[in-house]
């Protein structure tokens, strides 16, 4: 087994390291401070090629794996969450349905943009009743008898909605089918029909912003269906699995940055006349600490390059997505605690680490669900 990166690997890493450390990180605390969109931030990042780094070339994309992906959202997660989310969802949710899916037009005309960073894209899922349930969603697009669909309905927690050019969007189209019932949209927030609520006001990741949406007869026209009538279900899960190897990389960046600063911190601070790194209690945190983090990182990339490979990853997606989440929240949570008052202090960044972390165990498929996932794939039982 080889476990050394490509060159191409290391300098997309690279690149978003710099980016990370020269543009990102001395920004951040002004963005989570006043939750504004970092538009510049990402324009850089999209010039860069992070904003669509396996979107091939034809279509504005750096035309890297998935590997690659993953090296470059650790880097940038590690500056800054927020950031690394906006750059998930164009990545993993918005640009990978429609090149897995989509018409050779549909990935021109909604792919480029988004991949070379001059647009923002999201994907609409998740409505006000319906979390992880995705089959009990209400909003419904009824077919016209010109081809088109009217579009009625709500979709809520929608990372980039308020910013967004284009959504993919998830509608009930036949009901009675349940899940078979759901389709794809490809949707243009400038036209009637779409509006956008108030931002949700965040514990955490506060720069991404995040609304609810609503369709009030919003036509859909016949070639903005994403794959075919009914197959929407299918798509989502398929574009989660994808998802899940990118919150697991951004688990992966805040929890390394809260190490290194653990790091720095028991080094330097002294308690009893001795530096707290040669207490016993500290190095033993510090030890559980470094354990979590190797094993998420390389579960995380054993998904990466399964997906590069062409094989199946849904098991492996949602082992690394679950240990990644629980391993960022738990070195958080000691980090917070070793650093003590400082910790809490909001003069340190470990607090927003801390108030990061969280959101990597709910979106994108909860940590129960990760376990269902999980569970069904071992035993074979629903």
């Amino acid at each position: 087994m080889d476990f050394r990166f490509t060159e191409e690997q290391l300098m997309i890493q690279d690149v978003a390291r710099r980016i990370a450390q020269e543009k990102i990180a001395p920004s951040a605390e002004h963005f989570d401070r006043t939750g504004e969109f970092p538009l510049d931030n990402i324009r850089t990042l999209g010039e860069a090629g992070l904003m669509g780094i396996e979107v091939p070339a034809e279509y504005g994309g750096a035309g890297m794996d998935p590997v690659s992906y993953v090296l470059a959202m650790i880097e940038i997660a590690a500056a800054d969450a927020a950031h690394s989310t906006i750059m998930s969802v164009n990545n993993s949710l918005f640009c990978n349905g429609i090149l897995t899916h989509g018409t050779e037009a549909q990935k021109q005309q909604y792919v480029r943009a988004i991949a070379e960073g001059r647009e923002i894209g999201a994907f609409a899922l998740t409505e006000p009743q319906s979390g992880s349930d995705a089959t009990a969603m209400r909003c419904k697009a009824a077919r016209q008898a010109d081809g088109s669909y009217l579009i009625n309905g709500k979709k809520s927690w929608i990372t980039s909605g308020p910013v967004a050019k284009y959504v993919v969007l998830f509608a009930m189209t036949d009901p009675e089918k349940g899940a078979r019932g759901i389709t794809a949209f490809l949707v243009d927030t400038a036209r009637e029909g779409f509006h956008r609520g108030k931002t949700e006001p965040k514990l955490g990741i506060r720069a991404s912003a995040t609304c609810e949406i609503e369709f009030a007869d919003y036509v859909a026209r016949p070639e903005e269906v994403l794959g075919r009538e009914g197959e929407g279900f299918k798509i989502a899960m398929g574009v989660l699995d994808a998802g899940r190897i990118g919150i697991a990389s951004q688990a992966i960046g805040i929890a390394r940055a809260a190490y290194d600063a653990t790091l720095a911190y028991v080094r330097e601070r002294k308690a009893f006349g001795a530096p707290i790194g040669t207490f016993q209690m500290t190095q033993a945190k510090i030890a559980d600490m470094k354990c979590k983090l190797d094993a998420a990182t390389l579960l995380t990339l054993r998904a990466a390059w399964l997906k590069g490979q062409g094989q199946r990853f849904t098991a492996e997606a949602s082992i690394a997505k679950l240990t990644a989440s629980e391993a960022a929240m738990w070195i958080a949570h000691q980090a917070v605690q070793i650093h003590g008052g400082m910790g809490y202090s909001k003069e340190m960044p470990l607090e927003r680490y801390f108030r990061d972390a969280k959101i990597t165990e709910i979106y994108e498929g909860t940590s129960e669900i990760q376990r269902l996932v999980i569970a069904r794939s071992e035993t074979g039982l629903r």
